[in-house]
């Protein structure tokens, strides 16, 4: 007789949760998933203090809960370690925090002295809270990996903006070419040009004397008659964005392109990207958009879900199978 070997299911059915920074793509996340998302009480109190309760036990579960840490970051990062820590107090078997984006990944070492690594401070709250594991897309700094004591996933988003122009914008383009924002994302534009087989210039920042806003900008490379993709992880008030557009146009770029996984878009971020002479704008949904920041942007933005991604890097996770044999590695 044939021996049948089950689907090995260490941990119980997946629960999924969502925060309430995340709560479209959650719901986007749970219909990949055909899955129906799990319900709790959220709850400010007037003194601005958090109560989290479940509508449904979780005991013995493989529970995921989604919730990105943007504005208003530390509601949103709040909220995430009460919510793991519920779900651990009501015996959760495994707790995973899916964090399509995480703050404080600029604040990844002392650069100078008498300063926190607060990338670092982040990460052990949210063990300590209760995750059992992570996920989390394109983080600024890739040793915040290193700074997790638990396993987890470190997903790049930008595969699906790199598929995005090779399927629907390379063809059009003429003589394209990546620009890196700056030489700190360097080695990411190198990437990307290597994916979407293109030449690639950076753009070099100096100080100018002892005005930390004094700033020349440098080109390294040739776009002049060329178009131009300018990458970088995330784009927040939209200031080197700016300057780079300004400088490749003033080298002779014919149509800009930006391409970048997180849109933080602080301040007034959104009108000036909207104002800005350039032909698209390709992002994720990994940090919502508010209304009324897509009011400057409506006319030229793509924004590519990373729905599936998460789905399926979830689905994986609860199964026990390999993640990266989604991406053939």
């Amino acid at each position: 007789m044939r021996h049948v070997h089950h689907d090995l299911k260490v941990y119980g059915k997946i629960k999924l949760f969502v925060g309430s920074g995340t709560k479209e793509l959650g719901q986007k996340v749970a219909r990949k998933l055909r899955l129906k998302l799990s319900e709790c009480d959220i709850i400010e109190f007037p003194n601005e203090n958090l109560f989290i309760k479940l509508k449904g036990s979780v005991r013995g579960q493989d529970v995921y809960v989604i919730q990105t840490t943007s504005s208003p970051v530390h509601r949103n990062l709040m909220e995430l370690l009460i919510m793991i820590q519920t779900l651990k107090l009501d015996s959760a078997a495994r707790i995973t925090a899916v964090v399509p984006y995480l703050c404080y990944g600029r604040s990844d070492k002392k650069d100078q002295p008498r300063v926190p690594i607060t990338a670092r401070l982040v990460t052990d709250m949210l063990e300590a809270a209760g995750a059992d594991r992570y996920m989390t897309l394109d983080p600024h700094a890739a040793q915040v990996q290193g700074f997790f004591s638990i396993p987890g996933d470190v997903l790049q988003a930008s595969r699906l903006l790199i598929k995005h122009i090779n399927k629907d914008l390379k063809k059009g383009m003429k003589k394209p070419v990546v620009v890196s924002v700056d030489l700190g994302f360097a080695k990411k534009g190198r990437d990307y040009a290597e994916k979407m087989d293109m030449p690639i210039a950076f753009i070099e920042k100096r100080r100018v004397g002892n005005n930390s806003k004094a700033e020349a900008l440098t080109l390294i490379g040739n776009v002049s008659g060329c178009d131009v993709i300018i990458v970088d992880d995330e784009v927040d008030t939209g200031g080197s964005i700016a300057q780079a557009v300004k400088v490749v146009k003033e080298n002779g770029a014919r149509d800009v392109y930006l391409a970048f996984v997180h849109p933080i878009l602080s301040a007034n971020g959104a009108e000036r990207l909207g104002a800005l002479p350039i032909k698209q704008i390709i992002t994720t949904d990994s940090v919502p958009i508010p209304p009324e920041k897509m009011k400057f942007l409506k006319d030229k933005i793509t924004i590519i879900s990373v729905d599936d991604l998460l789905g399926g890097v979830i689905l994986r996770a609860h199964q026990g199978r390999s993640v990266g044999e989604m991406f053939n590695e």
